[in-house]
């Protein structure tokens, strides 16, 4: 394996940890790939933008969440 699809494949490792951490891997794929593309409309400084990292902050501190598609309402307090 080259050194460039290494770094590819520890990217998306990374990314899918953060799926994971949101309590979203058992999100329809659309839904989450609908979301994202949402995101990235988000203009970077905005107050949406500081927002929505405050909350990222908050999560990356706090345990991970357990997805349940029966339960999408119910968010964790950083949230």
């Amino acid at each position: 394996m080259t050194a460039e699809r290494k770094q590819e494949a520890r990217e998306k490792f990374l990314l899918g940890g953060i799926v994971v951490k949101a309590g979203l891997s058992k999100v329809d794929r659309a839904l989450l790939l609908g979301g994202l593309i949402e995101l990235a409309r988000v203009a970077i400084g905005s107050p949406e933008h500081r927002r929505l990292r405050d909350i990222g902050e908050k999560a990356f501190k706090a345990p991970a969440v357990k997805s349940d598609p029966t339960h999408a309402g119910e968010m964790p307090e950083w949230h």
